[in-house]
């Protein structure tokens, strides 16, 4: 299954997410990084929706697999830290969340807005 495929995979449990259908998500999602390891998309859809479904533990099994496949990430360092907030861990909270605004002021830095000419 080529990236398109899996790609499609993860959208179609997202859909079923956004219809309520949270199980039927998760099922999809655990077989995606079941087949695919090494896709950071499927770890990454995989960690929001049981964290909707405060799975905390499981959602932080999930991103903990992304983290390691993209530890540069923002969202999945802002996923973190919410995880982390509802575990009741402050300081894992704190420091997921100041390494998502660092690599957000990075890519400022290296995206600078364009200049509006008159």
């Amino acid at each position: 299954m080529d990236n398109s495929n899996i790609q499609d995979c993860i959208d179609d449990a997202t859909y079923d997410f956004t219809l309520g259908q949270s199980t039927s998500a998760i099922d999809k999602l655990t077989k995606i990084t079941q087949l695919h390891p090494t896709s950071f998309s499927g770890w990454l859809a995989l960690t929001e929706v049981l964290f909707s479904e405060k799975q905390y533990e499981l959602s932080l099994e999930a991103a903990e697999n992304a983290f390691a496949l993209n530890p540069n990430d923002i969202h999945i360092n802002t996923s973190l830290s919410r995880i982390w907030v509802a575990r009741g861990n402050k300081e894992k909270a704190e420091h997921y969340s100041a390494q998502a605004r660092m690599l957000g002021w990075k890519n400022e830095l290296n995206n600078p807005p364009e200049k509006e000419t008159l």
